[in-house]
């Protein structure tokens, strides 16, 4: 049977299809600001209707826009699964008292994590919020961390401050000019976020975390964490997970 999954995000889409040995295979990027996303998803991914297949979905996105994305896949596969948070799958168990409070990328990018390895890992993910999660070994979630993304700091800086350029600049320690300034000090709220996350983490379990970072932003971050695993596409094995999951059941 063929099966894609699907990871709608505060600005963008990601979908691809599942390989024979159920990972995800290449991965198509949607950017969904526009209007008709429909029309967007027609642009990259061009499929014919496919009775026989089914697609598996995520969604952080608004209802209005996760609605659009659910109708269009209506009219291209038989079946459509809607991924939700659980309080435990596949090996993996939820810290939150209501799981459901736990946004479903988060609960998929531990799947998936979980999945890698039976180890203790540190995830991150960088789009809109930095999120920060830790699992240990036994696949215990220990709960973790929001935080804007630099991009959506210096976004809300140059809404405050219009004079501040919402863009550019480079990372240094210590800058000399504005935008250095901007870049330095917002990704390095986030590097900070996730060297404390890492430190902590360390008491907590008694030895190191892997760090595993995943999302749109983390290409910024990564030179400044060179013993980070790199994911590009976490969420989408997550999903893969969950459908796994849900087969096996």
């Amino acid at each position: 049977m063929t099966q894609w999954v699907f990871d709608v995000g505060n600005s963008r889409l990601k979908a691809a299809p599942l390989r024979a040995d159920g990972r995800p295979g290449d991965v198509v990027a949607v950017a969904h600001d526009e209007d008709d996303i429909a029309a967007a998803l027609d642009a990259a991914l061009p499929l014919a209707p496919m009775r026989s297949a089914c697609a598996a979905l995520a969604s952080v996105a608004s209802p209005a826009r996760t609605a659009a994305v659910v109708d269009w896949l209506t009219t291209r596969f038989g079946t459509v699964s809607i991924a939700r948070t659980q309080p435990a799958l596949a090996g993996v168990r939820i810290a939150y008292a209501d799981p459901a409070r736990l946004g479903v990328d988060r609960f998929l990018a531990l799947l998936a994590a979980h999945a890698r390895g039976a180890q203790a890992w540190l995830v991150v993910g960088v789009g809109t919020a930095v999120t920060v999660d830790l699992l240990d070994a036994r696949g215990l979630h220990h709960g973790g961390r929001i935080a804007p993304s630099p991009t959506l700091m210096r976004a809300a800086l140059q809404q405050a401050a219009a004079q501040l350029p919402a863009q550019g600049g480079g990372y240094t320690e210590f800058a000399t000019d504005t935008p250095d300034a901007l870049a330095s000090g917002c990704e390095g709220a986030a590097l900070g976020l996730i060297e404390r996350s890492l430190a902590q983490a360390t008491v907590l379990l008694g030895a190191p975390p892997t760090l595993l970072l995943h999302g749109g932003g983390a290409d910024a971050l990564r030179p400044r964490l060179p013993d980070a695993v790199h994911a590009s596409a976490l969420v989408l094995e997550g999903l893969a997970c969950w459908a796994r999951a849900g087969i096996d059941d």
